[in-house]
């Protein structure tokens, strides 16, 4: 029978600690990815770099591309 009881005790356990995970979800609010990094390579000069030749890209500034035989 004390195997029994061991086995009670440990689903005791588990449904406690589901509990709390829960309660824990419950409470935690939900972040926003996109909020979370906003601002993080402000001044990162490499970021800079990116952004400009991703606008250079978009006004069709080909010459930023990798030719195609390379």
């Amino acid at each position: 029978m004390a195997t029994n009881v061991s086995l009670e005790e440990r689903l005791a356990a588990l449904e406690i600690a589901i509990t709390e995970l829960q309660e824990h979800i419950a409470i935690s609010p939900q972040s926003n990815w996109l909020e979370q990094i906003t601002g993080s390579f402000k001044d990162e000069p490499a970021f800079e770099e990116i952004l400009t030749y991703g606008q250079e890209i978009r006004k069709g500034s080909e010459s930023l591309l990798p030719a195609e035989n390379e």
